[in-house]
């Protein structure tokens, strides 16, 4: 039985109820097998649970993580593995395996939150902002290219700015290109929120042709040809709105045409690029606004769950850490909506802390008190219109 369903012997309830939503996609996920004849030290569960612990109470280091789960009395009771886990073992688990089933966790878990989390702004469509985080790397680290004397990697995401939640990931060196991953991060019909970084004429003819929009903020010295000019209200912080094509004829010039909308916020002119002419061009403005999301989430992110403080120095371990941090993310997401109503705010992520620190301490008795109260208080918000 998963640990996440058995909190008579699973004592912190706050916790099992965080891991809830892992209940039904743990029963699906592919098996991790041995590599050997004999068994694994850590499965597959166990390492999950000590990387999600990992996020949750903020250790700074994989040394740190192991220590806990062999001197804490909680983590050693209801996170390590039954018989242990020797510092070797974990960090052999985190270089080597378990990749497949994160990489399934993860996509499972932000499909489920989609599905529960509500829509903010449901009128202007399926807006991902898409970004790049680049992350410190040791020298050791030598597939983390950058420059020399430096070794970063970077992460490549999908944000859903309507649930505010991570949609998909990937990883490469610090070098990494980042506009092709907007294709790869986009399903169809989806709006990609894009940077000046992102500004490819090529790539604006090819999403067009993939059914997939975008919003992309482009270089003020664009040549565009004008082929249609929209009226603006005199009152709005839209100057220009036009249909047009982007780059110089013959050279890099766009084969669709597009919308181009100019507006002032400040003293900061800003020229967006789009194929959404369903859309007011004030709308257009806000969308690009909503960007900012990705950037607030990447902070709050490093900053609260200790996701770059390195566990493993190969690119499939940091990938694991990363993802681990990501699905702690979902968990929260999930979480403090189903009990809050809330987004993931580090208030009630330090609330959670010390209820698993309390309820820890319980006795058996206690523990059974408060699962009935709990499934009372789920039951009512779940009824609840």
């Amino acid at each position: 039985m998963s640990r996440f369903t058995n909190p008579v012997k699973y004592s912190a309830l706050s916790f099992a109820q965080l891991g809830q939503p892992l209940t039904n996609i743990l029963e699906k996920t592919p098996q991790l097998e041995s590599r050997c004849n004999r068994p694994l030290q850590m499965t597959f569960e166990d390492q999950l649970n000590a990387l999600i612990f990992f996020h949750l109470e903020e250790h700074t280091s994989g040394r740190h993580l192991v220590q806990s789960l062999k001197e804490v009395d909680f983590a050693r009771t209801h996170i390590a593995p039954e018989k242990g886990i020797a510092k070797s073992s974990f960090f052999a688990a985190m270089n080597a395996r378990g990749l497949e089933q994160f990489l399934y966790v993860f996509d499972e878990l932000q499909k489920r939150a989609g599905e529960l989390l509500p829509q903010r702004f449901p009128e202007l469509g399926q807006l991902v902002a898409i970004d790049g985080s680049l992350i410190d790397a040791v020298l050791s680290m030598a597939w983390a290219d950058y420059r020399g004397g430096s070794k970063k990697a970077k992460t490549h995401i999908g944000f859903d700015i309507n649930r505010g939640i991570p949609r998909k990931i990937f990883l490469t060196d610090g070098k990494g290109p980042e506009r092709p991953f907007v294709s790869q991060i986009l399903e169809s019909g989806e709006t990609g929120i894009l940077d000046r970084g992102y500004q490819s004429h090529k790539n604006f003819d090819l999403l067009q042709q993939e059914g997939k929009h975008f919003v992309c903020r482009i270089k003020a010295n664009t040549i565009q040809t004008c082929l249609e000019s929209y009226p603006v209200s005199i009152d709005s912080i839209v100057f220009s709105d036009a249909k047009v094509l982007l780059g110089q004829k013959g050279v890099n010039q766009t084969e669709k045409y597009l919308r181009l909308v100019g507006y002032l916020i400040g003293d900061t002119r800003y020229w967006v690029a789009t194929d959404r002419f369903d859309l007011t061009a004030e709308q257009i403005a806000l969308v690009y606004k909503l960007r900012w999301d990705i950037e607030k989430f990447f902070a709050w992110w490093k900053r609260h769950l200790k996701v770059y403080h390195l566990i493993a120095r190969s690119q499939h371990g940091l990938m694991i850490q990363i993802l681990a941090g990501l699905i702690t993310y979902l968990l929260l997401a999930i979480y403090c909506h189903e009990q809050h109503g809330e987004s993931v705010s580090i208030h009630r992520v330090r609330q959670l802390r010390n209820q698993i620190l309390n309820e820890s301490q319980l006795t058996e008795s206690q523990i059974l008190e408060q699962k009935q109260q709990l499934n009372k208080s789920t039951k009512t918000l779940h009824a609840s219109p």
